[in-house]
């Protein structure tokens, strides 16, 4: 008799996150560059090929939340009410994530260690920039889509460009505040400051548009 479809889902995400849990920790304890594909293998008790069916790239087990934060970028646009403007469902959507305290927002001794590792590691720093500008393309593209523009429409790829360039900097600013108070809240508060601040940039920007 064949498993139910319910219980092998289970069974594969509890593979999947026992490979990314023994991956994090082994980059945290040693850097990124310092860790191979066996190793992870053999700490997750599994088989270098299993390591692969789940994560393609190295790096993909260190930004393991990279297609979950994409998924809900996508259907936050997608689903947005219609008397509130794309951009400003996205900072709802930031504080959204500060209150609810999900991990893309995390500023802790712990999210500390998730950092210093990427500054350790050109690779990481690498594949941090490309994750922006993908992360980019797909905001570009349920703009367009909502507004019923093409795939290649400016004023949507206008602004998801200024929209990241504006989260990055706020990522990078709460966990400064971070480093400097050693306060959870001081942290995010900077976030939020900076991702309404430059909202309300983004919204003059765009004035215009259907995306204001």
């Amino acid at each position: 008799m064949s498993e139910p479809t319910d219980l092998r889902t289970r069974k594969r995400l509890a593979t999947r996150q026992s490979i990314s849990d023994a991956a994090t920790r082994l980059f945290w304890e040693r850097g990124f560059d310092q860790v191979t594909v066996d190793e992870i293998a053999a700490a997750a008790e599994v088989g270098r090929m299993t390591v692969f069916n789940y994560f393609p790239r190295k790096e993909d087990m260190f930004f393991d939340r990279d297609r979950e934060g994409r998924d809900l970028l996508r259907e936050a646009l997608r689903q947005h009410d219609p008397s509130v403007s794309p951009i400003e469902t996205l900072r709802l959507l930031a504080h959204r994530f500060v209150a609810e305290r999900a991990p893309y927002v995390e500023f802790s001794a712990e999210s500390q260690n998730f950092i210093k590792t990427i500054e350790g590691s050109e690779t990481l720093k690498a594949r941090a920039r490309a994750i922006r500008d993908e992360l980019a393309q797909v905001i570009a593209l349920a703009l367009s889509e909502g507004a019923g523009r093409g795939p290649d429409d400016p004023d949507a790829r206008l602004a998801a460009g200024i929209l990241l360039a504006t989260w990055a900097v706020a990522f990078i600013e709460a966990h400064r505040t971070f480093r400097q108070t050693q306060d959870t809240e001081d942290a995010r508060a900077a976030f939020l400051a900076i991702v309404d601040k430059g909202t309300v940039g983004l919204k003059a920007a765009m004035a215009g548009t259907p995306y204001a």
